[in-house]
């Protein structure tokens, strides 16, 4: 089953600068559970059948018009019918006057009636936007997430492994730390995985020997960011002299975080290896594939062979290495 977020409606009042004209009661306990808004054009005329009453509804220019049209008493017929059917929140766009009857009929109805001052498509627009974050199927993963070279780089191993470590190093080269242990994802779109820290452990890194660290206090806001996305997934491993690591970057992995690929390569870990150095260069490298270039391919093009011919083989044994 899948789980269902709400925003309250006194965060959306605060996000995109509403004046509350009426509210049946506080804003923070009234939830929004719906991503997407309505532009009632239809139920005003009478249309109701497939109205969702779980979506926010947008008064434009367009609409308000359309009723001062009216006018009289179809005018208020109309807003009444609409208000009965309770959606969650009402926002009239571009600071145009409300009527009297429109305010009567929610507090009638105690449906909440609120104005901005904004062109409706930007309303519209900031609200959806604000709705796809707050509302995303989301999960909580074991790992440390950072930004290097403008790549958000999802670090998960086993505990001890040396994950915050190289986060550490990382922070001291100029990169910025996302969240260090629990890493919330959000999918806020087909496409596109967005992580960042639980609220109450924001900032903070575990180290063994030393404890708990506030990466922000120490080494200041440049080195800390709030959200990011993910574009790959590095797995660290302590190293297996008995396994067979990826030499050439050929095949190319992936692993499913809420329904959508992510690459991921795994890193081996041993002493003398210089971790944060060899994930710039896979955030780098992940970026030019990315842009279509591939430079294992760019190789086998230059000795004559063909890629596609040795994916999932030991190119070191062609290549006598």
């Amino acid at each position: 089953m899948t789980e269902e977020y709400t925003i309250p409606l006194a965060k959306i009042v605060r996000e995109l600068a509403l004046q509350e004209i009426y509210l049946p009661k506080s804003a923070e306990e009234i939830l929004i559970n719906s991503k997407d808004v309505n532009r009632p054009g239809l139920e005003l005329n009478g249309f109701c059948d497939y109205f969702d009453s779980h979506r926010i509804a947008i008064l434009g220019r367009s609409e308000m018009a359309l009723l001062e049209s009216w006018g009289g008493e179809k005018q208020a017929q109309a807003i009444e019918n609409f208000f009965a059917l309770q959606p969650p929140a009402v926002i009239v766009a571009r600071g145009i006057e409300i009527p009297g009857c429109m305010r009567q009929s929610a507090e009638k109805h105690g449906v909440p009636l609120l104005l901005s001052g904004d062109s409706t498509s930007n309303v519209v627009a900031d609200l959806v936007s604000l709705l796809n974050v707050e509302l995303a199927p989301r999960i909580t993963r074991h790992g440390v997430l950072v930004e290097v070279y403008g790549e958000g780089i999802l670090l998960v191993g086993d505990s001890g492994v040396g994950k915050s470590e190289t986060a550490i190093e990382l922070i001291k080269r100029g990169h910025r730390l996302i969240a260090d242990d629990a890493v919330e994802i959000r999918r806020t779109s087909r496409k596109a995985l967005v992580g960042q820290a639980p609220e109450n452990i924001r900032h903070f890194i575990e180290l063994r020997g030393i404890g708990i660290i506030n990466a922000r206090r120490i080494f200041g806001m440049g080195a800390v960011k709030l959200t990011e996305k993910i574009d790959m997934c590095i797995n660290m491993e302590l190293w297996d002299a008995t396994k067979v690591y990826d030499r050439m970057g050929i095949d190319s992995e992936f692993t499913e975080i809420l329904g959508i690929r992510v690459p991921v390569i795994t890193i081996p870990v041993k002493p003398g290896r210089n971790l944060a150095i060899i994930i710039e260069v896979a955030a780098m490298n992940n970026r030019q594939k990315k842009m279509g270039y591939n430079a294992a391919q760019e190789l086998l093009s230059s000795l004559g062979m063909d890629m596609a011919d040795l994916q999932g083989t030991d190119i070191r044994k062609d290549l006598d290495i």
